[in-house]
């Protein structure tokens, strides 16, 4: 009876640690996906800008990267953006334990992709820091968001004061938590579950569009899986200063207070009204 015993608590330890490195891929590949996709139009943008050679990339591009990247990680893999995972934690009772594996997945997920994207355009990367290097413009240019560094981490735009980047991610941030928890909500009848990705992803097209040169991260794991990789690759300069701060924190309390308002102003409007607006 002993050895049966020992031998069913082995096999359940043995389900459970597959269960969870299979969750843990799912959650890593959830943010390859969208690191290849929008990471990958950034660098083309870059080496276009950098090197001459024309149509391999814009900030039209990118977006769409990033937003089918996103739509794609949401249907394959069910990955969320780590703020939204906070939410669920703050309001949802979503486990603590499971949300920061989940995080620590997307990070890693991230860093190795943006890693493998280094690889595969690294003859391009090395002739950009040559030729900055040979202008004597590579330790201004390097970590900025022109630079070869600005292509897997995000930097302050230059000329810009960090309260007006502050300002730029918080309220994009805001509006983007607004309208996931808008889609995801189950008393939300106009968007089929089918479309919750595809929307979620063209909302954050959006904000990259329109808000995105002024200096935005909107991802957490997005963000220090590619300061990490920079730091890899560059060492501690690729830091990025006190502006890392502002894009690895500033989404999670906009997101929480998207989720706030979005409650707050159409949920309980919507239990209470009788006939549809529309």
């Amino acid at each position: 009876m002993l050895k049966a015993a020992t031998t069913m608590e082995n096999v359940e330890l043995g389900d459970s640690v597959i269960k969870a490195l299979v969750l843990t891929t799912g959650r890593q590949m959830g943010m390859v996906l969208v690191c290849y996709a929008g990471v990958g139009a950034q660098t083309a943008f870059v080496v276009a800008n950098s090197s001459g050679p024309t149509g391999l990339g814009s900030l039209f591009i990118i977006g769409i990267a990033y937003g089918f990247g996103i739509a794609m990680s949401i249907v394959v893999c069910n990955t969320q953006n780590p703020c939204i995972i906070v939410t669920l934690v703050v309001f949802k009772k979503f486990p603590v334990g499971k949300a920061i594996r989940n995080i620590i997945c997307q990070i890693i997920g991230g860093y190795v992709a943006i890693l493998l994207i280094y690889i595969q355009w690294k003859s391009f990367f090395s002739q950009i820091e040559a030729t900055l290097a040979a202008e004597g413009t590579l330790a201004t240019t390097l970590f900025t968001p022109a630079g070869p560094a600005g292509v897997l981490a995000f930097y302050a735009p230059p000329g810009i004061s960090l309260g007006l980047i502050f300002c730029n991610e918080f309220f994009t941030d805001f509006i983007l938590g607004f309208i996931v928890f808008a889609c995801a909500d189950p008393l939300n009848y106009n968007v089929p579950h089918k479309t919750l990705p595809w929307l979620i992803g063209f909302s954050y097209i959006v904000a990259i569009w329109g808000y995105g040169p002024v200096g935005l991260a909107a991802n957490t794991a997005r963000d220090l899986s590619g300061r990490f990789a920079a730091l890899t690759i560059w060492g501690t300069r690729a830091w990025g200063g006190q502006y890392a701060a502002i894009a690895a924190l500033t989404n999670f309390p906009a997101t929480i207070l998207g989720y706030i308002a979005y409650e707050m102003i159409l949920v309980d409007s919507r239990l209470c009204s009788k006939q549809p607006l529309i």
